[in-house]
């Protein structure tokens, strides 16, 4: 609910249990009153009566306090919108020239007082949750004006006793790890250059004040939906106010606004949430499934993927083989990688060229579809359209269509150059392209890959943006003229995850790293913003083939459980106890699929200690679902019960395993002792039903 208390010059946006307190001024600048628990108008309306912030000399007191942070006049800090006029002004002096508003809406328009350039402050709520989506619109009917920055939104947090921040970091195959650190004084950048969400960081953050635990303390968090460059910034200032701005792009990038163009921002998303970090993922995970994500209510199958067992010496037999080991442990879709296209043998040729290898397969794809259909599965195929090597038939015809700079080498990285989206000729080439593949195969599913950052791109806002936005055209193109395929979203391995992606996409393929011990820090980290139920995760061969440590297969498929289960190992390989193992385990997990996949979760231990556990729990409260894993035994100890969490106390609940009853008050206080077997590397699945 959005309320306007005309007045006082108010708007409460209001979810179900928090609000956001809009002020206009007597500068007619959005300073934030409240962003927490939820008020009422007359609550909100009292908050004029507090206490200012005394004159203090060279500072504004305004600084730190405005929802729309222009560069202008003492106000020095972080500014989310900076731009530079024709004749060089830099300064901006924004008033309020009107409303729109719905219960759900509110759009707060501004305009310089001298330049014809307007700006929009667009907020959205929705009615089940507590998520505010925010972007910017700038319209300019004047001469050109260089946008030097366009944050989507400025978050404003209250005073806390202490601040801490919480993000991931990483590199290619460690992404998604978790970092809480005190926020220092003065700016903390987050950023990508990489035209890519990237691997290094991950556009979001929470902060708290320091004391918040996985189920106790508030947390205010932020997160952007763009799929490019962007760049997050956390301020703190003397004063100990704290700001979150974030938006696409990074320095030095600009944008040229012509006379009668607009820019839109990308939505940037904000929470306030009580009970944690674990109600705070909860809550992040409730709106991706329902106002993200493009069909929340199917259910992600099990996937099997050949690079592992073939990398580029693909053929239809050896596929033909891996299926029917796929099929026979119940597997359900069955994705072709790299290595089935043009001169594709190796990694330094035919990419560009997306047309089946004749030698590989003589008669097209059909035949190995229309087998993996027969088996009972779908059909998937691995491919990466941005991306061209210069031993190609596309490269050779087009060398002008990758990023480069004149005068300048084109870095090869991965034998590859970047095609540059933002070209007419070249997006439509992208789209006529994947039309024909799809329409003349029958095709359910495309592994989207994007392997390698750009280079030579400059300052080029047109690339920066216009890739990003070709992109998103196409894949809704493609989503729109092909309903039944499905998509995920791979950058590298988790190099383009974001809330951008997620909207056009089904899944995400989380890392290239699949060794089971790493992917539980890694699953760890992704899951504080992004639900298991677009989170792949693949049980592969032990040795593992990138880290060469040697795990169970009951551990390996136990963590990848906790996610959309794949597998990407060599099955002809496997021992026929294996296959029959793990088809008993691809049993298990399609039992309690719809509690990963549609339930809540909650973290029941970190994976930092020798036991870390995860929980599952039905939206009813009638199932819930545990996987626990343990690393190591040391010196004998005896293993603690692991608690769960929003159990019904008064009810009883039945191991499906075992047939053990457990009450439900027992299993909240004292916990659950899963029995683990002895060694390192043990871990169980316990699945248990109210009685």
């Amino acid at each position: 609910m959005i309320h306007h208390d005309s007045a006082h010059r108010l708007w409460v946006l209001s979810g179900p249990s928090s609000s956001y307190v809009l002020h206009l001024d007597d500068g007619d600048r959005p300073r934030v009153l409240h962003w927490g628990p939820r008020l009422t108008p007359e609550q909100a309306a009292s908050l004029l009566l507090l206490p200012q912030p005394p004159f203090r000399p060279v500072e504004d007191t305004a600084e730190g306090t405005l929802d729309l942070t222009a560069a202008g006049g003492l106000r020095y800090g972080q500014a989310g919108l900076q731009v530079r006029f024709a004749d060089g002004t830099r300064d901006l002096e924004l008033v309020l020239t009107g409303q729109r508003r719905t219960d759900r809406e509110l759009v707060l328009a501004y305009a310089d007082r001298h330049y014809p350039l307007a700006v929009e402050c667009h907020y959205r709520i929705h009615e089940d949750g507590d998520v505010i989506e925010r972007h910017l619109v700038l319209r300019n009917e004047g001469e050109p004006v260089t946008v030097v920055r366009a944050d989507s939104a400025t978050w404003v947090l209250p005073r806390l006793g202490g601040y801490r921040l919480s993000s991931v970091r990483g590199q290619w195959g460690a992404e998604t790890r978790l970092h809480r650190t005190e926020l220092p004084y003065g700016e903390t950048v987050l950023t990508s250059r990489r035209g890519v969400t990237g691997h290094q960081a991950n556009p979001w953050v929470m902060v708290d004040d320091g004391t918040a635990g996985e189920e106790h303390g508030a947390v205010h968090s932020c997160a952007l939906a763009w799929s490019g460059s962007w760049r997050l910034t956390a301020q703190r200032l003397p004063t100990e106010r704290v700001t979150l701005s974030a938006g696409a792009g990074h320095d030095p990038v600009t944008w040229e606004l012509g006379t009668g163009e607009e820019l839109v921002t990308p939505v940037c998303a904000g929470l306030y949430t009580e009970g944690g970090f674990g109600a705070a993922s909860r809550a992040w995970h409730d709106h991706q499934l329902r106002h993200v994500l493009p069909h929340p209510e199917e259910t992600r199958p099990v996937l099997y993927n050949s690079w592992e067992a073939t990398g580029f010496d693909v053929s239809l037999e050896g596929q033909l083989r891996l299926a029917g080991q796929a099929a026979r442990m119940g597997v359900e879709l069955f994705v072709v990688d790299d290595g089935w296209f043009g001169a594709r043998t190796h990694d330094a040729a035919g990419l560009g060229d997306w047309h089946p290898n004749p030698d590989r397969f003589p008669d097209g794809l059909g035949p190995l579809i229309d087998r993996v259909h027969e088996l009972g599965m779908r059909f998937g195929l691995w491919v990466e359209p941005e991306m061209v090597n210069p031993d190609s038939d596309l490269y050779r015809a087009h060398p002008d269509w990758v990023i480069h700079r004149p005068h300048r080498a084109r870095t090869e990285h991965r034998n590859q150059l970047v095609l540059d989206l933002s070209r007419p000729e070249v997006a439509g080439w992208l789209y006529r392209t994947l039309d024909e593949l799809l329409s003349k195969n029958d095709i359910d599913f495309l592994k989207w890959d994007m392997n390698r950052p750009f280079t030579e791109a400059g300052p080029d806002e047109r690339l920066w943006l216009g890739h990003v936005h070709t992109l998103y055209d196409v894949l809704d193109r493609l989503r729109a003229a092909h309903p039944h395929v499905r998509v995920e979203s791979c950058g590298s391995g988790g190099g383009r995850v974001d809330l951008g992606i997620l909207r056009r996409t089904d899944q995400v393929w989380t890392s290239d790293n699949t060794d089971a011990l790493d992917r539980l820090e890694i699953q760890h980290g992704f899951s504080q913003l992004y639900p298991a139920r677009v989170m792949g995760a693949w049980v592969t061969d032990s040795p593992n083939p990138y880290t060469g440590r040697e795990i169970p297969l009951d551990f390996r498929f136990h963590v990848a459980m906790a996610g959309v289960l794949a597998i990407g190992g060599a099955l002809t390989e496997w021992s026929e106890a294996e296959v029959a193992r793990a088809a008993e385990l691809v049993t298990a997990y399609k039992e309690i699929r719809p509690l990963v996949q549609h339930g809540r979760q909650y973290r029941l231990l970190p994976p930092d200690g020798e036991l870390s556990a995860v929980q599952y729990l039905a939206p009813d409260g009638g199932e819930a679902a545990v996987l626990v894993f343990r690393r190591a035994r040391r010196f004998g100890h005896a293993e603690p019960g692991i608690r769960l969490r929003a159990l019904d106390p008064d009810a009883r609940y039945r191991d499906r395993s075992t047939g053990r009853i457990h009450h439900g008050a027992v299993l909240l206080a004292h916990g659950l002792f899963p029995g683990l077997a002895p060694g390192d590397y043990a871990s169980a699945l316990i699945h248990l039903v109210r009685e």
